[in-house]
């Protein structure tokens, strides 16, 4: 379709569009709207999912069965895993995707914005259905959020409850190969000119290798989830060995896709981090190139790992996979080391977003160290099924994510907004948070390594009690560090310091637009001539200006 050139006079810095009303984002198809959808709703999840893991912890503060019966601990357990990994890790990161990719690279909009708006509609009904089970009989408690089969087969576990888990689950598999169609397409097919792949900036390179991902994994997980729904309601028999299935079957399949998740939910963070660091250190990133095939190292390695998680069945080979296992660490030390490349000697101011990403390296490396360990078949036999596997899962998963997410949060609030969140408040965030944290979890390295089981309701051993109890304070510090930023965020959205169009003085072409954005993203796009276009905008005097090449029917705001 023929294309004009609308060459449209800048706004004043003052002037911004007001955002819509409750109608105008329930039928959107604005990338930046749905974006925002996905971000609320996931955090929404997370915050669910965050009481629940707060009630666990007060169940373990000490031994004995404290507030509820093993049952209920067993359903409370399930429900938080399920909501933290497959309803909200993904999906913070894909709402901040869908804002920030278009702008990143110059796009008026996604490629398939109607798609784009159904697979948000798909994830909030899986949310949905996924939380019905927990209130109706039959809901996913003994299963854990693994699901294995036979436990999770209706010979062992009956209810629609589960049905039910299982449905709103492959539904939210849906929602994500559709949405991963969306932006792979947009990033492939709708840079702006100039932009070239290696150009674009690295954030946007984790979101593609991240949904690249989504696409090989997801599809794995829909459908072993079928096999088990077609195993409990209509008589198949994939997971019986009396029949010629076998219950390792649902294992492999689940952790194809699950150690695929481990990296689908932490490269997008890599992103954030890459693009927060050089803005905060005042220097290019250190390493832009091997940042990138990092990406596709890391992404090549995940589907040959998928079986560490099962060295303790005996029925998987496990040199290849111990070794498959130790490799993976080799791309992940390599943006360590680019990181902190990027520091040295440079002019590092310590804002909110800048203390996040240091945290992050901090945890992510303990996480990451924890990993090699377990790498190892002895290693991994001696502390199998203990609170040490929690920890290190929870110092990747959690610390990696949230650290990444809240840096992300401090660093594009004043795009989204227009506002600067409070760095005061920030800062009293930063330090409950990373205080919280570790205290929640480096203990309960030292309780594994000396035998406590997980997924346990009661234990009897006394020596154990004062690492719980400091884990549990732990998680409640945490929890207050939460309803900081909340407050934060509530605070700063009504009146917060306005930040201007370029509070941080930023790298990407987001930085040169206005705070909130236009509906059609940019009046005018400066020429890329780096990885650094709104860095080369600003040194370069008055560069020229790209006039916006829209089309009238496609975009009826310009029309």
């Amino acid at each position: 379709m023929a294309t004009t050139e609308l060459p449209l006079p800048a706004l004043p810095e003052a002037h911004h569009e007001e955002p819509g009303g409750i109608v105008d984002y329930l039928t959107t198809v604005d990338h930046k709207k749905i974006g925002i959808l996905y971000i609320f709703t996931a955090f929404a999840v997370f915050l669910a999912g965050g009481v629940l893991a707060l009630v666990v912890r007060w169940e373990l503060a000490s031994p004995g069965l404290q507030a509820m019966g093993e049952n209920t601990y067993n359903q409370v357990f399930t429900m938080h895993g399920t909501l933290m990994i497959f309803l909200f890790a993904a999906q913070v990161t894909t709402g901040l995707g869908n804002y920030l990719v278009p702008l990143q690279i110059g796009a008026a909009d996604v490629a398939f914005p109607r798609a784009n708006a159904m697979s948000y509609w798909l994830y909030l009904f899986g949310v949905l259905i996924v939380v019905s089970s927990f209130f109706v009989a039959g809901g996913p408690a003994a299963v854990a959020w693994t699901a294995y089969a036979p436990l999770s087969t209706r010979e062992y576990f009956q209810g629609t409850g589960m049905d039910l888990w299982i449905i709103g689950l492959a539904v939210v598999g849906v929602a994500g190969i559709l949405g991963a169609v969306n932006l792979v397409t947009t990033i492939f097919r709708m840079r702006m000119p100039g932009m070239t792949m290696f150009r674009m900036p690295l954030f946007t390179w984790g979101v593609l290798v991240n949904q690249l991902l989504i696409l090989f994994a997801f599809p794995a997980l829909t459908v072993v989830f079928a096999l088990l729904f077609l195993e409990r309601n209509f008589g198949a028999q994939f997971f019986d060995p009396t029949y010629g299935g076998s219950p390792i079957l649902f294992q492999h399949i689940f952790w194809f896709f699950g150690h695929p998740e481990v990296y689908i939910i932490i490269l997008p963070i890599f992103g954030i981090i890459n693009e927060v660091i050089p803005v905060f250190s005042r220097k290019p990133l250190f390493g832009y190139r091997a940042m990138v095939f990092a990406f596709f190292g890391i992404a090549a390695l995940s589907f040959g790992v998928w079986a560490h998680h099962m060295f303790a069945t005996g029925l998987v080979y496990l040199p290849y996979f111990s070794i498959m296992s130790l490799l993976i660490a080799v791309p992940t030390g390599i943006k360590v080391f680019n990181w902190i490349g990027t520091m040295w000697r440079g002019s590092i101011t310590l804002s909110t977003a800048m203390l996040m990403s240091l945290g992050f390296i901090v945890v992510f490396l303990i996480g990451g160290i924890t990993g090699i360990f377990l790498a190892s078949p002895p290693i991994d036999f001696a502390v199998n099924d203990t609170y040490y596997v929690v920890a290190h899962f929870h110092y990747i998963m959690v610390g990696g994510l949230l650290y990444g997410m809240f840096a992300g949060f401090y660093f594009w609030f004043p795009k989204f907004t227009g506002r600067l969140l409070s760095e005061r408040l920030g800062r009293w965030h930063f330090a409950t948070f990373f205080i919280g944290f570790n205290l929640t979890f480096f203990f309960q390295f030292l309780v594994g390594l000396d035998g406590m089981p997980r997924r346990i309701a009661d234990y009897e051993i006394e020596r154990w009690t004062s690492a719980n109890v400091l884990s549990t304070v732990g998680a409640f510090l945490t929890g207050v560090s939460v309803l900081i930023f909340i407050w934060n965020f509530w605070v700063s959205i009504r009146r917060g310091k306005r930040a201007g169009d370029d509070p941080w003085e930023g790298n990407s072409l987001e930085w040169v637009t206005s705070s909130p954005p236009p509906s059609h993203n940019f009046h005018h796009l400066p020429e890329v001539h780096s990885e650094r276009p709104a860095f080369d905008y600003r040194h370069r005097g008055d560069p020229e200006l790209a006039p916006v090449k829209t089309d009238p029917e496609r975009d009826p705001d310009r029309g």
